[in-house]
């Protein structure tokens, strides 16, 4: 994988100067991504609170106990699950599809997601989901903005990540059964720290698939699609297990 200096080489014109051609596509290619973000988080937000307020849908999907424990029905099961398959297809997919399918396909998966999180208004008062969503938008803008500027070259501390979110998985399926509220605190924690980090590495890593692909034709922009899906992932698991840490849960 080139190296950050190498990254630097490809966008600098044959005089070193930073090429200014490059660097608007660079910052057009960026914006198209974070504007896909946007767009996403924002429909999965909308579909969540409008979920929460339509009890025939909440209804269909979970049932909730006179304790406020929720319990997932066959439909909730299937709406859960179903975005891994979106994101199965748009990763082994991607080449072939066109990409009115690929921007498609990611709306679709943020309607579901928003489906499937509608249940953290039953849990948490919407002051503190509004209070913990700007806490996330404000660290993901800085780390966002830290992978875009380092020179430092992040593919190692990517490594490292990958390897922390394997572990995370591992971990979450072990405490399913354990139901450890320390281990469930701990797990918060480094959770929040993995993808703080994937968030200034997969930026990084976007801005050098810019430099060795460029930003004409259509497969740069199903590979911005496929990069607003990583990124709204990484924002997403920020929020949702800051969440946890911050939240007050409802009685």
């Amino acid at each position: 994988m080139a190296s950050n200096n190498t990254l630097n080489d490809k966008l600098a014109d044959d005089t070193g100067a930073p090429s200014t051609v490059q660097d608007a596509g660079l910052r057009a290619y960026m914006l198209r991504i974070y504007n896909y973000m946007v767009g996403g988080l924002a429909l999965t937000g909308g579909v969540a609170f409008l979920t929460a307020q339509t009890p025939e849908l909440l209804n269909a999907m979970y049932s909730v106990g006179s304790d406020q424990a929720v319990a997932m029905k066959p439909l909730g099961w299937v709406i859960m699950l179903a975005p891994l398959g979106v994101v199965i297809y748009l990763s082994f997919g991607l080449k072939s599809m066109s990409l009115g399918a690929a921007q498609l396909s990611f709306w679709a998966y943020a309607i579901l997601i928003g489906l499937s999180l509608a249940v953290i208004f039953l849990g948490y008062a919407g002051a503190d989901i509004a209070r913990v969503f700007f806490i996330t938008a404000v660290t993901f803008a800085g780390m966002s903005l830290y992978g875009y500027a380092t020179r430092r070259d992040l593919t190692s501390l990517g490594s490292f990540l990958f390897v922390g979110l394997f572990g995370i998985i591992i971990a979450s399926l072990v405490n399913m059964f354990l139901q450890s509220s320390a281990m469930q605190f701990a797990l918060s924690v480094l959770g929040v720290v993995v993808f703080v980090g994937l968030t200034a590495f997969d930026t990084q890593k976007l801005k050098r698939l810019y430099a060795e692909m460029g930003s004409d034709g259509e497969w740069a922009s199903k590979v911005a699609v496929m990069g607003a899906l990583t990124l709204y992932l990484d924002f997403l698991n920020i929020f949702l297990f800051l969440l946890r840490l911050m939240g007050n849960r409802k009685n």
